[in-house]
């Protein structure tokens, strides 16, 4: 775990390394023991008793006796960001009514590579077996919103995105050729939006569209998610991508004029 050479001389390793140790836990391991938090850091078992040990002090983890596992606390981090959040004070109302309107579920998200972070989500039903709360992170390449927000790097970025990334996949139907990946993310930019068609979980299809700041950049972006078996492509690209981007229009004019009402 060295310091990059093209970390500055004011990184702080201890705090990586004590962030390192928090993201250790997951849905799929909320419970780990200090060989696994040694394991899945790369860090000593000396090194990762002292994290674990400080952050159960200080509230984050808790312990007992033989695994340590994160308490509520850690959600004062999470809060931080999403209580600040322009995107996220604006979007959860536009979300709401849409799925209404829609009934189908709606989501926000921003880009934090090589995943997409949930950051505002309406659902009106559970479609898909993993668990998309807010802070929920999925892989950009293979989601809707995922190739809307990489349709914002420049090519230089892609390209950069393309070659220091596994792209791993999510379901039988994944591509992870980047050629594929990157002839989608054209499409998105080069159109508006994207679709994925059970590219993240069998019998699962979304469309998305980006979200603009006030200086007209790609801050977030938002999508509806059905079943494959009940909505066909044509409806997903035909009257849902109509009202999803009459809803992007409205948070686009909300975030323009600071209006968070």
């Amino acid at each position: 775990m060295a310091v990059s050479a093209e970390r500055s001389s004011d990184f702080v390793q201890s705090l990586d390394r004590g962030l390192a140790v928090i993201r250790a836990f997951s849905v799929e391991k909320p419970r780990l023991t200090l060989s696994d938090v040694a394991r899945e850091t790369g860090l000593t078992r000396a090194a990762a008793r002292r994290f674990l040990l400080t952050l159960q002090e200080l509230g984050y983890v808790g312990s007992d006796g033989r695994q340590f596992y994160l308490r509520p606390r850690v959600l004062e981090l999470g809060f931080a960001y999403l209580s600040s959040a322009t995107v996220t004070a604006v979007v959860q109302d536009h979300l709401e009514r849409l799925a209404d309107h829609l009934h189908e579920s709606c989501s926000a998200s921003v880009f934090d590579s090589p995943d997409i972070v949930y950051v505002a989500r309406a659902a009106t039903n559970r479609i898909m077996t993993i668990n998309l709360a807010l802070g929920a992170r999925l892989p950009a390449y293979c989601t809707s919103m995922g190739r809307v927000l990489l349709a914002a790097l420049d090519d230089a970025a892609l390209d950069e995105f393309l070659e220091m990334n596994e792209l791993v996949p999510f379901s039988d139907r994944s591509n992870t050729d980047p050629a594929f990946v990157r002839a989608e993310v054209n499409k998105a930019r080069a159109q508006g939006w994207a679709l994925q068609d059970q590219d993240l979980e069998v019998g699962v299809r979304s469309v998305a569209v980006p979200v603009h700041g006030a200086d007209g950049q790609v801050v977030a972006a938002i999508n509806v998610s059905a079943h494959a078996a009940r909505v066909p492509i044509t409806t997903l690209t035909g009257p849902f991508l109509q009202a999803l981007q009459s809803t992007a229009l409205l948070i686009d004019k909300d975030l323009m004029h600071g209006s968070f009402a």
